[in-house]
């Protein structure tokens, strides 16, 4: 672009003016030094930013006080006249830290408006921050390559398919968990949302659709796949950081799987078109501990607009990850279908996809179960699930432990205190009987070490 383009020097001139604090006597300087000699029209000008801008002199960009410089009645007159203003040099903002959106003023975001900054928050050096947060180091097609940043884990669907557990090595994990604890872990996602929240879990997410007359249930198709890397970026920036931090927080938190691990035998013929493209492009790596917090983030529009479109209706709604739910009177289960295509609609127009297949429709007279919380009555343990639990529990002090750990549990006994917890939360007396049992297990050699009640 010319120097002396019109476009040029507006936005050459509303940098000199952010290049410092909103002081018209500062600004007139900055803008002599930016155009090489001082002009009267400077003064008015530099008086009106100050009295206009100068209370949100954050939260101003080059683009909004550019128009404000374009159609200034001096600057225009100069502009036409014989001594057209002309950039001599460019002064450029130094790098800050917009405030966050309104909804957040009562929140302590980290100040982190240079790259150094960002390092130095994470206690890593700049050149490190760059290796991790690099787009992309080495080639589509590899995935068995030190250079990469993910190890990748194959988990069977019930119906044959598959899906990819994305794992960042020790080192790029140490760094989103302090991305999600000090950072992503103070901003709140909406009310409705009972997944992945401190204090919420399946219980509180179902305990609102008790005793309704009918509830429906959605599944959104790979929810975090789903949340591409411009949407986290944008999610990001709109807390205020600049682009920079923003982008490399990105880029840290976000993932694309190799072209040669989606084409592997064990994969391959187990995804569709649609799932594949997914992965190749910038992600929400599900395995990541970032991702849960920022799939909520970038999802709370989302939740905004379905839990509207449920007080419209007299309904009520809550979201655990990708599980939507939906509860009502009569009303509701009149309009079931209807409800399944504005639903659709807008997870559509959201970046979701709902997976129709899944959708379940469940009135009063049938059992009503989300998330393995039974909801007819009140919120329960159900049957199944109990007898289950109970037959895992009875092998485990007949067989042994190892026998029922088919599912490879780093640490099975905790796995099992925390499903009997469960269970006692929603059913105390099936869950007396549980405990009971599993203080009868037998753990490692020493036949004394059992499990009690206050573990």
């Amino acid at each position: 672009m010319s120097s002396s383009s019109l476009q040029f020097v507006t936005y050459a001139i509303a940098d000199a003016m952010l290049a410092g604090p909103p002081e018209a006597t500062a600004m007139v300087e900055r803008m002599t030094l930016v155009l090489g000699e001082r002009a009267d029209w400077m003064n008015g000008l530099a008086r009106s930013v100050a009295t206009r801008f100068g209370s949100r002199w954050d939260s101003v960009d080059s683009k909004e006080l550019s128009k404000v410089v374009a159609e200034n009645a001096g600057f225009v007159s100069a502009w036409r006249g014989e001594n057209q203003p002309r950039v001599v040099r460019v002064l450029a903002r130094p790098p800050f830290q917009r405030p966050p959106p309104p909804w957040l003023h009562d929140v302590a975001l980290p100040q982190l408006p240079t790259l150094g900054d960002l390092a130095a928050w994470l206690e890593v050096e700049p050149d490190e921050l760059d290796w991790f947060a690099d787009r992309w180091r080495v080639p589509a097609q590899s995935a068995a390559t030190p250079l990469h940043h993910y190890s990748y884990k194959v988990i069977e669907k019930r119906d044959g398919r598959c899906r990819i557990i994305e794992v960042p090595k020790s080192r790029l994990r140490a760094l989103q968990r302090k991305v999600l604890h000090g950072l992503l872990d103070r901003v709140p996602a909406h009310d409705a949302v009972h997944g992945f929240r401190c204090g919420r879990n399946t219980v509180t997410f179902a305990a609102p659709h008790a005793g309704k007359a009918v509830v429906i249930r959605f599944d959104l198709t790979d929810f975090f796949a789903s949340v591409h890397t411009g949407r986290v970026y944008s999610a990001i920036r709109a807390l205020g950081y600049p682009l920079k931090v923003a982008r490399a927080v990105t880029t840290l938190c976000t993932n694309r799987v190799p072209s040669g691990r989606l084409l592997a035998p064990d994969v391959r013929d187990r995804i569709d078109w649609q799932e594949r493209q997914r992965y190749r492009n910038r992600h929400l790596p599900q395995g990541a501990p970032t991702s849960p917090a920022l799939a909520n983030l970038c999802a709370f529009r989302l939740d905004l607009r379905l839990a509207g479109l449920a007080r419209s209706l007299g309904a009520t709604y809550t979201r655990y990850a990708d599980d939507l739910a939906f509860s009502g009177g009569d009303d509701l289960a009149r309009m079931a279908q209807r409800l399944e295509i504005r639903v659709a609609a807008i997870a559509i127009e959201e970046g979701f996809a709902v997976n129709l297949r899944k959708t379940r429709v469940m009135r009063r007279g049938a059992r009503q179960h989300l998330a393995g919380v039974v909801v007819n009555s009140h919120p329960n343990l159900a049957r199944t699930e109990f007898d289950a639990l109970k037959a895992v529990l009875t092998n485990c002090v007949r067989h042994g432990p190892a026998s029922q750990n088919r599912e490879g549990y780093s640490d099975f006994r905790a796995h099992l205190v925390g499903r009997v917890a469960h269970a006692a939360m929603l059913n105390p007396a099936r869950g007396a009987k549980l405990m009971a049992i599993l203080e009868r297990i037998v753990w490692g050699e020493d036949s004394d070490v059992r499990v009690g009640l206050t573990e």
